[in-house]
């Protein structure tokens, strides 16, 4: 095992003396990469992203943009990431004449930078996107009118040169306005055959390395197996589990959240498959969920309507089904949608496996039956699938926001009658639910305005609202009677059109 060090925009860096909590975003800055800011220390405005070299879909190796100020620096021992300085640099340090990148050049020139200080950040985001294997031009985006205020596009979140705005759903900027950074998004072309960023992503990634670095009285480790890591939690119950941080960074920024031990399992190769099995398919607890979109294409309807309101695209770079489970949170926006696609967990400690359905994993507010010593190992979705599914999230921001109430429908409808519903609720309990009364009345009656303004009555007494600074009870009860009428409506409108 070697000293663990982190390559940095091509340099490889000693990660002592550093301390095991200490962020990458505090890493960088303390060896003078200023570029790299905080804002806000929770994920939320994208001043502190950076690229780190992932495992590709489409490639063997995708440059994915992350929040700094959450991953730990020791969770990148062995890996590389590329800062907002690294852009221009990386490519002059492997021979490319000194200039500014593609991304910094447009952001300059279309005035997309005031005081600066989200620069840096939303350019690294931007150049993930920019470096996003099959971005090409999209279908239904193109320029309506060459006028002052830019290109209008058919598609207003998708630029002609396939440029996805959802890349910079977790960046902020107070004052410049996303004008002008839409029109540079907009207006950037296709990597540069000799770009040395571009080129990286046809080799493999690094490699994962196995992790024991210590300071004090804490350390952070990561195994190299998943038997060597359930060993170890046997040993220490106590450590703090970690994949992408994006909970647990939080703790340690806001709260001071410190732990003797941090186990990292967002490498386990066990807990990354993604394979469909007899009836089921089975993702992986550390494939974030980014991955889990790419990989997966559209073949679960209702899985690709969480994605775009699950926190930003920062977060979900990050962001594990395992780890959203793990917290027990009853505002988590996944656990609606797999208690309506019936899912269940694979649990795996030292001495074998489990699997309990997720609607009974749940016990209280942030408790479930997992025990000490147990990791989530997989979640398991039946097949087939629903044909009527929707997620309604009812929250202040229409992306990157908490849910106030979280819905998620999956219905099966023959010949106008509702054969079987599934529904789960978030945001109205102290756990996640499956609205079971509320199926009841569904199942076996015709998919009529009748029975579902019938339903919806049922639904608004569904679980136990209350009131706090996000919504009042009356306000969660009247949005999930809402929530299965706007169901209908769009089913009727479908079937009209």
């Amino acid at each position: 095992m070697t000293a663990a060090r982190i390559t940095v925009n091509g340099a490889k860096t000693p990660l002592a003396p550093a301390a095991p909590h200490t962020t990458v975003l505090d890493f960088l800055r303390e060896r003078g990469l200023t570029g790299t800011k905080e804002g806000c220390a929770e994920g939320e405005c994208g001043a502190c992203s950076v690229l780190v070299a992932r495992p590709g879909v489409d490639k063997p190796t995708d440059w994915v943009a992350v929040n700094a100020c959450l991953v730990p620096a020791a969770a990148l021992d062995g890996q590389e990431v590329v800062t907002s300085e690294g852009l221009a640099t990386v490519g002059e340090a492997l021979g490319a004449p000194a200039a500014l990148h593609p991304v910094q050049e447009e952001m300059a020139v279309r005035g997309g930078s005031q005081c600066g200080y989200c620069t840096p950040g939303f350019v690294c985001s931007m150049a993930a996107e920019y470096y996003r294997p099959g971005r090409c031009a999209h279908p239904a985006a193109h320029p309506a009118a060459d006028t002052e205020a830019g290109p209008e596009a058919a598609d207003p979140e998708h630029g002609p040169n396939g440029f996805d705005l959802h890349a910079l759903s977790g960046n902020l900027c107070r004052c410049t306005g996303y004008r002008p950074i839409r029109d540079a998004a907009f207006a950037v072309g296709a990597p540069a055959d000799e770009d040395p960023l571009a080129q990286r992503r046809e080799q493999a990634p690094p490699a994962p390395v196995a992790t024991a670095y210590a300071q004090d009285d804490s350390e952070f480790v990561r195994k190299d197996t998943l038997a060597a890591t359930l060993e170890l939690l046997r040993e220490r119950p106590e450590a703090v589990v970690v994949a992408g941080s994006t909970d647990w960074g939080v703790e340690v920024n806001i709260r001071a959240r410190r732990a003797s031990c941090v186990v990292a399992v967002d490498r386990l190769p066990e807990l990354r498959e993604l394979r469909v099995e007899s009836g089921h398919l089975r993702i992986g607890a550390a494939l974030t969920l980014t991955e889990i979109e790419r990989r997966l294409d559209g073949r679960v309807p209702l899985l690709d309507g969480l994605f775009p309101q699950f926190a930003s695209r920062l977060i979900r770079n990050g962001a594990t089904l395992g780890g959203n489970l793990g917290t027990g949170s009853p505002i988590g926006d996944s656990p609606p949608v797999l208690l309506a696609l019936e899912a269940s967990l694979v649990l795996a400690d030292a001495d074998g496996e489990r699997e309990v359905p997720l609607a009974d994993y749940f016990t209280g507010y942030r408790q479930s039956v997992r025990m000490p010593g147990e990791l989530i190992r997989a979640v398991r979705i039946p097949l087939p699938l629903s044909q009527v599914t929707a997620f309604h999230k009812i929250a202040k921001r229409r992306f990157d926001d908490i849910s106030s109430v979280a819905v998620a429908f999956a219905l099966d409808i023959e010949d106008g009658v509702v054969r079987k519903a599934r529904i789960g609720l978030g945001g109205v309990a102290a756990t996640p639910v499956r609205a079971l009364t509320t199926e009841a009345a569904l199942e076996g009656e015709p998919w009529s305005a009748a029975t579902v303004e019938a339903a919806a009555r049922v639904l608004r007494g569904e679980g136990t609202p209350m009131d706090d600074h996000r919504a009042s009870s009356r306000y969660r009860s009247a949005m999930l009677g809402q929530s299965l009428l706007k169901l209908y409506a769009q089913t009727t409108e479908a079937e009209s059109s």
